[in-house]
């Protein structure tokens, strides 16, 4: 069997990683960085902050796919307390509850939205107009978009559903989405896979290494294009201004406030793990989705109107504060006429494969990463199997194969 390059170490690297390592692959992986895990890094020292919310879906495919190999560890959902302390900002105030039609309009099932009509059509046909409204700017919490009404319906439908489910389906890696790279990480070193860090391949390399076996470029859909000089890869993301703050302690703070007049969120993520800030201390994180033309100010500024209502005082007790913006960074998201499927291909054809969060996979937000590189180590495993032997006559040379086969994958 030929070796297996990835290049990419985060979790779509990962996954495809141990994917084709089980199967008895040789594999590589290259990661360009000093630490690995891509989007799912979290940030040293006493502030375990991600780039932007995280958290994992209790009924998304790598879930048990995690958990069968002890890799998903220690992880927590919304203690029912905090559960209460969930907020949305209607009408420039707070209220406990959701309005009712949001809450009638996100039990509806994924299946029953079109794929060629956008949401805010599709919703207000079902709903009315302001229910559409406020379940667009619900959902934006898993699309990172700043108008999640423009997309297509049957896409932002499965996000409103899950978001809302009850009981939530979101559950949270202890001390941060690192802990889950880093066993996985281990996993794959158990299992023989070469890995580098701090090994940028370009494309002269990227040209050495097809020549050595498949490929599975497991990075951004932007690194990848650069990479493959292959001006077709593109798909729409978010763009999105990003906040953390650490907040010193106080009672009454809100869990979570969802935004209804606008895209955007924040959430106290220190609430269900504590290890994630020092003591006597908090730590907060929001994003608000930004329209191509606008600066990051503009995001920031809303922001801090949530956290106005949700944690009076927030501005004395700040402790430590960090400002960013996310391009392309967030996810795929499908236009009224698409979907997943065309996003770009898996297969680059020529022993290439791409994985991440904007390709041609399904789930939502990581799992399409989870899904792509698990789809792309299947297909790189079967291009790197020797031809078989043939006759004389042209027959294949009938012999016993003693690695495991996909179907154990």
């Amino acid at each position: 069997m030929q070796r297996i390059h990835i290049v990419g170490g985060g979790l779509a690297g990962f996954t495809a990683a141990i994917t084709a390592a089980e199967s008895g692959a040789l594999v590589t992986l290259h990661e360009a960085h000093h630490t690995l895990g891509g989007r799912a890094r979290t940030a040293e020292g006493p502030y375990r902050t991600n780039e932007g919310p995280h958290a994992l879906y209790r009924r998304g495919p790598h879930w048990t796919w995690l958990d069968r190999r002890g890799l998903l560890g220690p992880v927590v959902g919304v203690p029912p307390l905090e559960g209460t302390r969930l907020r949305f900002r209607l009408g420039g105030t707070l209220r406990r509850t959701p309005p009712l039609s949001l809450v009638r309009l996100g039990r509806l099932r994924a299946e029953h939205a079109p794929v060629d009509t956008d949401f805010r059509t599709w919703a207000t046909g079902r709903a009315g107009e302001e229910a559409a409204r406020l379940a667009a700017h619900y959902a934006a919490v898993a699309l990172y978009h700043h108008d999640p009404g423009s997309l297509s319906a049957a896409f932002v439908q499965e996000r409103l559903r899950r978001a809302a489910a009850l009981p939530p389906e979101a559950r949270y890696p202890v001390g941060g989405w690192a802990q889950v790279i880093d066993r996985m990480a281990a996993r794959a070193w158990n299992l023989g896979v070469r890995i580098e860090t701090a090994s940028r391949v370009d494309a002269d390399g990227l040209d050495a290494l097809t020549r050595q076996g498949p490929v599975i470029v497991a990075t951004s859909l932007d690194a990848a294009r650069a990479l493959l000089g292959d001006p077709a890869l593109t798909w729409d993301s978010g763009r999105t201004a990003l906040i953390d703050l650490a907040l010193r302690t106080r009672r009454g703070d809100a869990f979570a406030v969802s935004d209804l007049d606008a895209p955007g969120w924040i959430e106290r993520f220190s609430a269900q793990d504590r290890t994630l800030a020092p003591a006597g201390q908090q730590l907060v994180q929001g994003q608000f989705p930004l329209a191509p033309d606008e600066p990051r100010a503009v995001g920031i500024a809303r922001a801090e109107e949530l956290l106005d209502l949700g944690h009076p005082g927030w501005r004395e007790r700040t402790e430590w504060r960090r400002e960013s913006v996310s391009r392309g960074r967030t996810g795929a998201v499908d236009r009224p006429g698409t979907t997943w499927r065309d996003r770009p291909a898996i297969d680059r054809g020529d022993g290439i494969y791409l994985a991440g969060d904007q390709v041609a996979a399904p789930g939502l937000l990581s799992e399409v990463s989870f899904n792509s590189g698990l789809e792309a180590a299947v297909l790189a495993l079967g291009a790197s199997e020797p031809r078989p032997a043939r006759t004389t006559d042209g027959e294949p040379v009938r012999t016993t194969d003693a690695r495991p086969g996909l179907s154990q994958i």
